[in-house]
């Protein structure tokens, strides 16, 4: 059958069908997963693929990892060989210059056979919560890879439907929390049968020829769209650099520089001139690094449409061999942040080819802090991460929002406060949004969070925030935002703001965990003082900040002092 042989509605089905399989995969395992980073925070991703291994539907829940699961699907097929797969396998990859990801994200493979005939696969991306790693939580300081935790290049968990429970007991011996990470792991596979059922499903009801038509049909009008919608963006080649803190006890910054180059229906990111890779868990694998700029890509083309493989065309990632984006063996991978930060720097280049379209910076970090140690309660090794939204930059038409997840994760959630509560001995005191930690301007930035956790038993604790040392950017004479801050032992003699930490707390310790919030866009003296005035009484802007940043003079009744405002301003 011929791709212009199927008609439209049909295709539209299958389109659809696919989608919701994806979203099927994700329900089932949000249902069956034992940790809270995935049914909590949805640190996951989910694909189907066709047998050419061309994304035809994923239901992400962390939004970095749309798509992510295309490079390790490919270097996958090619460890085991596509001949090597047999219906009923299961797979399980972690080496991280192949799986996209640092060591817990443990991507699980099944093949999907229709009538004794490879036809697609269905692939699982879950943080694990340990794989056997040097510290408990996350690594922070380690110089190769093998301080990392176990890896797993490419390894048969089942073969032809029957688990080997030899590599299930490797897995089981070599992590702390052994009944969490076979029961997450057990809730990737049942996600991917899932999906690999409604696949079958599908090929039983339409046919080989009618489905395979239709997939040829998806991938060809998302590849015609996004290209048409390249194509629209004014051409051009925009440089832009900003900084990661890097490791702990170390003033030097790691360099994110990336090159955006549009030229006619193509865009191409290059990081050529960001740092050498380091002895230090920051470097981000290749496939990872392709994802960043897939993410960004799709939100400036074909937002609004479910991604298939068509949707990436356009785009071309370049970046030369032992970079921190494109790091070598055995370069440790384990604290991926930089990453996150490399989404913010590809829309930093691009704001300067169209400004209308881009908004300034964001907070620019997830703010993650883990809980570790043994649970006083059960006497069980506990490990609770948590993450913390951020404030967006502001954009022409508006002021940025407040207290969201970066957009490297828009679409998970932070646990809330009472499971994370009844998790771990620790209680938040306060949560509030950050008075003063959007940048000003005509537009002003989002505000960040303040959250301050008190711990009621002895427990661990760690931090990873590498956006601290630097601000963001406003845009168009808009101001930078705040910076991000871990405040260890607030309000007391030993008070230390940082970054990155590992510590062991005493009961009635405390920390305070302190997201920035987004930049401004256009010129702050621009706002109109009724807006600014909103912001006093709702007590986003202070009394001061509206006077020194605004050039609006609000009294203590608050209300506008005209005459004092004009006489400033002016």
């Amino acid at each position: 059958m011929k791709n212009s042989d199927v008609d439209p509605a049909t295709v539209e089905v299958i389109r659809n069908y696919l989608t919701s399989a994806a979203s099927e995969m994700q329900r089932t395992l949000i249902r069956t997963a034992y940790n809270t980073i995935v049914y909590e925070i949805k640190d996951f991703g989910l694909s189907l693929y066709d047998s050419d291994l061309n994304l035809v539907a994923d239901s992400p829940g962390l939004t970095l990892f749309l798509g992510a699961n295309d490079y390790s699907l490919k270097k996958g097929v090619e460890h085991i060989g596509e001949e090597n797969f047999e219906d009923g396998d299961v797979v399980i990859m972690n080496y991280p210059y192949w799986s996209s990801g640092h060591t817990l994200d443990v991507c699980v493979i099944m093949p999907i056979f229709v009538a004794d005939e490879l036809k697609g696969y269905a692939v699982s991306r879950a943080h694990l919560l340990d794989i056997g790693q040097k510290d408990p939580g996350y690594v922070l300081d380690s110089t190769d890879v093998h301080q990392e935790g176990l890896l797993f290049p490419g390894t048969k968990l089942y073969k032809a439907g029957e688990l080997d429970e030899e590599i299930r007991d490797l897995l089981r011996f070599n992590t702390r929390v052994p009944d969490k990470v076979i029961g997450d792991i057990n809730a990737q596979i049942a996600a991917l049968r899932t999906g690999k059922e409604r696949f079958v499903d599908l090929y039983e009801k339409y046919g080989a020829d009618t489905v395979e038509a239709s997939i040829d049909r998806i991938l060809s009008y998302g590849e015609e769209n996004a290209h048409n919608a390249v194509e629209e963006l004014p051409d051009g080649t925009w440089n832009a650099v900003d900084y990661a803190d890097g490791a702990i006890d170390d003033d030097d910054l790691l360099r994110i520089e990336t090159t955006v180059t549009i030229d006619g229906d193509e865009m191409t990111v290059d990081f050529s001139g960001s740092s050498d890779q380091v002895e230090a868990p920051f470097n981000v694998p290749i496939g990872m690094t392709q994802t960043v700029a897939r993410l960004c890509l799709k939100t400036i083309t074909t937002p609004d449409e479910e991604s298939n493989a068509g949707h990436y065309a356009p785009l071309n990632v370049e970046v030369p061999e032992d970079n921190l984006y494109n790091p070598s063996y055995p370069a440790p991978t384990f604290a991926v942040w930089p990453a996150m930060l490399a989404v913010d720097v590809i829309y930093k280049a691009l704001a300067k080819g169209m400004p209308d379209r881009i908004p300034a910076s964001s907070g620019g970090d997830i703010l993650s802090i883990t809980v570790f140690g043994e649970n006083p309660k059960t006497g069980k090794q506990i490990v609770e991460a948590t993450n913390q939204g951020v404030g967006w930059g502001a954009t022409q038409d508006h002021d940025g929002g407040s207290a969201l997840m970066h957009i490297s994760e828009t679409m998970v959630q932070n646990i809330p406060i009472e499971v994370l509560e009844n998790k771990a001995p620790v209680v938040i005191d306060r949560l509030e949004l950050r008075q003063d930690s959007g940048g000003p301007g005509r537009n002003r930035g989002g505000l960040g969070i303040r959250r301050d956790f008190r711990f009621t038993h002895e427990i661990g604790a760690l931090s990873i925030i590498q956006k601290t040392e630097t601000a963001g950017w406003g845009l168009e004479g808009g101001e930078a935002n705040s910076k991000n801050a871990v405040v260890l032992y607030p309000d007391t003699e030993q008070e230390l703001s940082t970054g990155m930490m590992r510590n062991t707390f005493q009961p009635g310790e405390s920390l305070s965990n302190r997201s920035a919030g987004g930049g401004g866009y256009g010129d702050p003296y621009e706002r109109d003082p009724e807006r600014v005035l909103e912001d006093v009484i709702d007590e986003y802007v202070s009394r001061e900040s509206a006077r020194e940043d605004y050039g609006v003079v609000v009294t203590e009744d608050l209300e506008i002092d005209w005459e004092a405002t004009e006489s400033l301003r002016d």
